[in-house]
């Protein structure tokens, strides 16, 4: 019996002398740098399970942790690849870990590490279909990163057809509608606002909806006359005050939401108040 105890341990001691061995050249292969101590270390994900007692959800709460408490006040980029790189493993032990999606959301992103972000708040999105806030920040990430608005309006309206909370799906449906004012194709933007307001149960979201579909309809009329504008006169024209004076549109149209229009610099009719991120994109 004793016998069988002693080579039960040598084969446990002989296991874990392998593994260190194989994570030792694994870890020397990869580009040496100065990160926090915390996130130094990018086991493979079978050893982190293994270094955890096979619990791979314990595995995630020992790496989301390493993730919090990392000093991320003065990391260079590629620290910042290894952080990326440690919360997409914890996404993949653990998609529903909610610590790990909240810093992920609020580091990675503007830290060059988006497709990270989003591989986490996807998983996120998937694990956790009674929470509005990773499907919110991937699609925030959509528009102010990507500047896709279109497809964050398809992933809010996906993930709110899920949640339990008629509040929550309805406040998704809205910032769905609402972000759609930045899409470069306004076609497509009002057919989706459309079909939103077809499928809409509360009547009172239903006319807002339909309101905010005659919005981009209007802005679209205004496009299309600047359009005819540039095409006669050969230089663009330099606001609506010019569309009316020269007869390619009766008058300035009113906005039911207050903000207006004007014409940006390029000549092209905007939203009033609509500005430029640090990204070239209106909004």
């Amino acid at each position: 019996m004793r016998l069988r105890q002693y080579a039960l341990f040598a084969v446990s001691i002989g296991l874990f002398a392998a593994l260190f061995t194989y994570s030792s050249a694994l870890l020397r292969k990869e580009k040496r740098v100065d990160a926090s101590p915390e996130i130094a270390v990018a086991l493979p994900l079978f050893i982190q399970v293994l270094m955890s007692g096979g619990d791979r959800f314990l595995a995630a709460n020992l790496g989301s942790v390493r993730g919090i408490i990392a000093e991320t006040s003065k990391m260079r980029p590629e620290e910042y690849t290894l952080l990326a790189r440690l919360q997409v493993d914890v996404s993949w032990l653990n998609p529903a870990h909610e610590d790990n999606y909240y810093t992920a959301s609020a580091l990675l992103p503007w830290n060059g590490q988006l497709d990270a972000a989003q591989t986490v708040l996807r998983r996120a999105s998937l694990a956790r279909p009674f929470d509005y806030l990773p499907p919110f920040y991937y699609a925030f990430n959509l528009v102010f990163f990507k500047n896709d608005p279109l497809e964050a309006a398809e992933w809010l309206r996906a993930r709110a057809r899920e949640l339990p909370n008629a509040d929550k799906r309805l406040m998704l449906e809205s910032f769905a509608a609402r972000w759609l004012d930045r899409a470069s194709n306004l076609g497509l933007a009002i057919a989706v606002i459309e079909s939103m307001a077809k499928q809409a149960k509360r009547k009172d979201f239903r006319e807002y909806l339909q309101t905010r579909a005659q919005r981009l309809r209007t802005l679209l009329s205004l496009r299309d006359a600047a359009s005819a504008f540039l095409k006669k006169k050969g230089v663009p024209a330099r606001s609506l005050e010019e569309l009316v004076e020269e007869g390619f549109i009766r008058g300035i149209p009113s906005d039911p939401f207050g903000a207006g229009f004007r014409m940006d610099s390029d000549g092209t009719p905007i939203f009033d108040g609509a500005r430029v991120d640090v990204y070239g994109n209106k909004y």
